[in-house]
Formats: structure tokens, sequence, C-alpha cells
């Protein structure tokens, strides 16, 4: 599944491509993909005609700001993807299930072979209800501000590149819950976008064991996680995420990320850790595969 890096990423390439575009059409060959829609009929009249005026991102959710007010949301969910074809005659991937065209040429397509992703468009409640939503102190004012008009995303946690908190909240974020680690790291409620891969990298870095209990870290080993997961996050960014042996991501132009290549743990299980040489360890967690190494991390 896409994780932060990923769908941050295609924020960026999206916010090239697609801003200033208006929609002429819109063609919805599986109604899954637009399942939160009564119909795809539904789902194509809040588009059409419509101008795309900014890309922005929640965790694992892309958020393209429309000219009326209401914003178009995209989860890529297990093997969603995005691509821009330059010319409507370009022939379609496989899997394609949602397509729009521009009238200054060219299409975005939603491609999903498992179908677990999702694309609907969402309108902004009333000034009462949104200020009846919860939301998380920990997204911050503006990240507050952005779950209430997106309601469907009001119950995120923090984005932790978007709404950066200082490493003191953050330690009462992990204070709050009694709970491993890693599913606090992966809860979407407490912090939003980070998934199994970017977990294991962040603990591996941090030094600190996948089943650690939240509330158990010292101040020292606090501080060590929030640096470690701002870090890997950035740096994965910085190489336009990790594309995994199914390539099922890649970018805007069908390009793979080259943050695989810098992964500590991920996928190494029988490998020699590169800061101490033992080997890498392989345990199921929730049902995922979690890689750690048994002498860094405690």
């Amino acid at each position: 599944m896409p994780e932060l890096p990923e769908v941050e990423t295609l924020r960026q390439d999206l916010s090239k491509e697609v801003v200033g575009k208006k929609v002429k059409a819109v063609a919805v060959t599986n109604g899954r993909s637009v399942r939160r829609h009564k119909t795809a009929k539904a789902f194509r009249d809040l588009l059409e005609g419509r101008t795309f005026k900014s890309v922005g991102r929640v965790g694992k959710y892309l958020l393209v700001g429309l000219d009326d007010g209401n914003t178009l949301v995209i989860h890529l969910g297990m093997s969603g993807q995005l691509h821009r074809a330059k010319s409507a005659k370009e022939p379609k991937i496989k899997h394609t299930h949602v397509t729009m065209t521009f009238t200054q040429g060219g299409d975005l397509w939603f491609v999903d072979p498992r179908t677990f992703g999702e694309m609907f468009v969402s309108v902004p409640l009333s000034s009462e209800e949104q200020a009846a939503l919860p939301v998380s102190f920990a997204a911050g004012v503006e990240g507050a501000a952005l779950r209430r008009q997106v309601h469907e995303l009001s119950e995120l946690g923090f984005d932790p590149i978007e709404n950066m908190l200082s490493w003191e909240r953050f330690a009462v974020v992990l204070r709050q819950h009694s709970v491993q680690l890693k599913a606090l790291l992966m809860d979407q409620h407490a912090i939003a976008g980070i998934g199994n891969v970017y977990s294991d990298e962040i603990l591996f870095s941090a030094g600190l064991r996948y089943d650690r209990l939240s509330d158990s870290l010292s101040t020292t080993e606090v501080r060590r996680l929030y640096r470690a997961m701002v870090e890997i996050l950035a740096e994965a960014i910085k190489h336009r995420g990790s594309s995994l042996a199914d390539e099922q991501y890649v970018d805007l132009e069908g390009k793979t990320g080259s943050y695989q290549q810098f992964h500590e743990v991920y996928d190494r299980e029988g490998l020699a850790c590169r800061r101490c040489r033992s080997l890498i360890q392989k345990a199921k967690f929730q049902s995922r595969s979690t890689y750690f190494c048994e002498h860094c991390q405690i």
C-alpha cells in the first residue's frame, strides 16, 4: 500500500500537472471506485466543468481543491495508481476505473487492480456541523481546519510532514496510549500516513522494538523516535518513495521510486544489519510481516 512518501510524491506531481486544468468529461467503468456516491453519474456531475485549483494531502489521502469549494478526495488503497496521459488516444492501462479528460488536453487515470482505493467528492458541511466534528488535538490549528473542511477525514491523526508537532506534543500522543509502538505508528487515528514499510524503518532508526509499549519510552527515546519519524519520511520523499518487488507504486509518469534501495530492515530477513552485522529478523505482527534487528532495537 502506498504510504505518506509515495502519496506526497504524487501530490507534488499533480500540483505541476493538473492545477488550473478544467475537467471536460469523467468516465467511470467500475462503480466500486466511486462507491461513496449513490451513482457514477452523481460523481461525474460534481466534477465535470470544474477546475482543479490546488492539490493537498493528509496522511495517505490526496485532496484536490475544486473551483466551487468542494474537494476531490483520492485514496489509493492497496494497489491504486494515478497516471497522467498526455493524450486521450494513449492506450489505457488495464484496470483503469476512472478517467478524467481535461479541456486543455490529456487525461488523469485512476488505476486500481484490487479496487480497495476510492475517489469521492467531499462537499463542506455548514460551520455549525464542522464545529461539532471530533478532531484530534494533535492535528494542530491548520490540520484541524482542513479536517473539518473535508469532514470524512476529521478523525485522522496528525500528519508528520504537513502538521508538524513539537516532540513534547508527540510525547503526549505516545503516552495517551499503552499499545505496541508499531501499532501506534500505523494507527491512522493517531498518526496519519505511516504503514508497514515506514514503521519498520522508523523504529530501526530510533533503535526501538516494534512491540515496546508506547507509554514505556524515556524522554530520550521519545525524542529519538520523533526525529527518526521526521527524517525517514523526509528522506523517502526526497527519493520519490519506495517501489517494492511488485512495483504497484509508480509516480504519475509510471516511474518507480528509489527509496527501497535505502531500506535498513524492511524485506531484508536474513541479511546482515548494516549497523551491527547481526541478521535481520522477521516476525508476524497484526498479520503483517515485521522486520527488525534483535541487537540494535530494544
